[in-house]
């Protein structure tokens, strides 16, 4: 059976992205804040830099929601030039990526072996695909209302938090609306810059 997760860094307050997002502040305001511990220069053997690779560690497929994807809304058509993503010509992710969306679009396929398709049939769909097409673990790779349908679907076997010593006030809360949930620390460890903790969802 595919094993399923997802990785976030989040404020002391809960939010994953800060308010008014944008193509130019695409955390939206104070966002930036939340990813200090993994953005620059790191010491090869600190804590960060571990918890870094475990973000970024090879996964078989993931599923994002369309914000996490880019700042269009509405009719794909209705944007001049292609949005082909936060990531250039080769994304991260070199795996496939199933994009929540309510306006369907072709596969965009780039260089490193990221294709990105997109699912118009909602996320118990996009999960089923990525744990068809992925030859590993399925990471849902935010937003924070993919993670939040994970959650409340009890889709999710793992999730680790990368806990930013912010308060951003209002955002993008990556908890409501979920129902209550048995969580079992696993992994734990600090850094002056995050709290970073690894969960099994009972």
């Amino acid at each position: 059976m595919t094993f399923t997760t997802a990785h976030m860094s989040v404020s002391l307050d809960g939010f994953v992205a800060g308010p008014d997002q944008s193509i130019d502040d695409p955390i939206g305001r104070g966002g930036m804040a939340l990813h200090r511990w993994h953005i620059g220069d790191l010491p090869p053997d600190g804590v960060d830099a571990r918890w870094a690779g475990k973000l970024l560690r090879p996964r078989g497929a993931y599923v994002m929601g369309r914000n996490m994807f880019g700042p269009v809304r509405g009719p794909w058509s209705s944007h001049g030039e292609e949005w082909r993503g936060w990531w250039g010509d080769e994304p991260p992710y070199h795996a496939p990526v199933f994009v929540l969306t309510h306006h369907a679009h072709e596969p965009i396929e780039l260089k490193g072996g990221t294709t990105f398709y997109f699912v118009t049939e909602g996320f118990d769909e996009a999960l089923r695909l990525a744990r068809e097409a992925g030859d590993g673990d399925v990471d849902v790779a935010g937003g924070a209302s993919a993670v939040r349908q994970a959650l409340a679907g009890e889709e999710l076997d793992e999730l680790a938090l990368d806990i930013a010593p912010v308060l951003l006030g209002s955002g993008e809360r990556i908890f409501d609306g979920v129902p209550p949930a048995s969580l079992e620390i696993l992994e734990a460890e600090h850094s002056p810059l995050a709290t970073h903790v690894r969960y099994r969802i009972g």
